[in-house]
């Protein structure tokens, strides 16, 4: 992995090359011997669960390897399986030293740690710097830990790779956007951004703050985190708008806070590790796609036979399971609808709305009576976990035919209080494009050829899974 050894702090080898930046936090947020760093970074990782994810991006923290090291480890764990196909890691910090307006690029051509050199991507950099809110500019990375406790990490999970380490200051969320576009390649680049949450509340306070950031996260939410929230926000909001743009889904892999990882409680600093993936490329476990389908069968089974809603004692679920996302469930008789009920856009846990469309569906959509246990042996039910839904920036039902794509699109009209969905199964009986926006307008309780100025659409994309063979 290069050269290796340090002596004292900043002498590399006994000379450090100019083009190479010196490490700045060794020996005070990770260790400066290089077997107890590897030794201490590779057992976050191993001690981390193998969850079922293949990430484009992640959020990690930044604090000391001995406060947040096992949390960021999780986040590493699922980049480690990318080793060999990820050749530069994009990173993505707040300053914590030095006001930055708009993002910072170092010049150096390396950055040293006690585990090696590594490369920067000098080509990359020179494409973020022909945006013109983005400079080369050292003096806020004198003493800055964001992005170098990061390395040994990205050493260890995925090896020789090279990197792009950016400091985000205050920039909008789209000139972030616009910033990770530039680099933002294919499975050759693994996205990082570096954030702590809550700083220095009471441990029960800094809990509920920072498990609803992780939900807004989830939710791709930008809005609902504010400066209190996530040290590193700006570049956050970034990732967020990417994410809503390009369909990607965000799973929470752990959270801990600093009383839970080294001692005091008192005032306690927040950390998670959250997994982004394409939604139209994630899948569920086939463990957890069956007790999604268990839940819903469980849901309509026993409200018909028994009249009312079960209470559910959930056990150990996974991070896709708590997941903050949208479902229907859609229930079959003999071939045709019993009901369909869902969220539209996610707002609580996947195992948590699961249950609730399962029953909704069964015995609350208003197109049918309850379901009846006379009903059950004809049943049929389909899950689908939707995407959050992306606006489709058309002014006419003519523009809105051209942009849809048919068999894979779900799409939701909306007018003023008028709002209904398709999900994308339904273009198995209606495939042409104008029969199918004029049925989602009748569904909405809109004519046929309404269209006005308040008219917007939205797309989704599904994971679907059930008795009907989806998928």
């Amino acid at each position: 992995m290069g050269k290796s050894g340090f002596v004292g702090h900043f002498v590399y080898n006994g000379v450090m090359n100019a083009a190479t930046k010196a490490p700045e936090v060794l020996g005070t947020f990770y260790p400066a011997d290089a077997a107890s760093l590897a030794a201490g970074v590779d057992r976050h990782i191993a001690a981390a669960r193998p969850w079922a994810l293949s990430p484009k991006a992640v959020v990690a923290p930044h604090a000391g390897h001995v406060f947040s090291g096992a949390i960021a480890g999780s986040a590493y764990r699922l980049l480690a399986a990318q080793r060999g196909t990820v050749s530069r890691v994009v990173i993505l910090s707040p300053p914590h030293r030095m006001a930055v307006q708009g993002l910072a690029v170092h010049p150096a051509h390396a950055w040293a740690t006690p585990l090696g050199e590594m490369p920067v991507d000098r080509a990359a950099i020179a494409k973020l710097l022909a945006l013109p809110f983005v400079a080369e500019n050292p003096a806020p990375f004198t003493r800055e830990h964001g992005i170098e406790v990061h390395l040994p990490f990205i050493q260890r999970a995925l090896g020789d790779v090279a990197i792009i380490p950016v400091l985000v200051g205050q920039a909008t969320p789209q000139q972030v956007a616009s910033a990770l576009e530039a680099v933002w390649g294919g499975p050759e680049t693994a996205i990082i951004i570096s954030s702590d949450l809550s700083h220095y509340l009471g441990y029960d306070e800094a809990r509920a703050k920072d498990i609803g950031t992780v939900a807004a996260i989830e939710q791709l939410r930008g809005d609902r985190i504010g400066g209190a929230e996530a040290c590193g926000r700006h570049a956050l909001y970034g990732l967020l708008e990417r994410a809503r743009a390009l369909d990607m889904r965000a799973t929470s892999l752990d959270y801990r806070n600093s009383g839970d990882t080294h001692g005091d409680k008192s005032r306690v600093v927040g950390y998670a590790s959250v997994a982004f993936e394409y939604a139209q490329e994630a899948r569920l476990t086939e463990s957890d796609r069956k007790l999604v389908f268990d839940i819903a069968q469980f849901m309509v089974r026993f409200g018909a036979e028994k009249g009312r809603r079960p209470k559910i004692a959930w056990g150990r679920l996974s991070p896709s399971m708590k997941a903050q996302r949208a479902s229907f469930v859609t229930l079959t008789l003999n071939g045709a609808l019993r009901g369909c009920i869902g969220s539209v856009t996610a707002h609580r846990a996947l195992h948590e709305d699961i249950a609730d469309s399962a029953w909704k569906a069964a015995f609350g959509d208003p197109r049918f009576k309850p379901l009846n246990a006379e009903e059950l042996a004809g049943v049929k039910v389909d899950v689908s976990i939707l995407s959050q839904p992306r606006p489709i920036a058309v002014n006419s039902e003519a523009e809105l035919i051209n942009a849809l794509d048919p068999d894979r699109d779900g799409l939701i009209l909306r007018d003023g209080q008028r709002q209904a969905l398709f999900l994308p199964h339904v273009w198995g009986g209606i495939p042409d494009p104008r029969v199918f926006i004029r049925a989602l307008k009748r569904k909405a309780g809109l004519a046929p050829d309404h269209w006005s100025s308040e008219t917007r659409a939205f797309r989704f994309s599904v994971e679907s899974f059930g008795q009907s063979g989806g998928h």
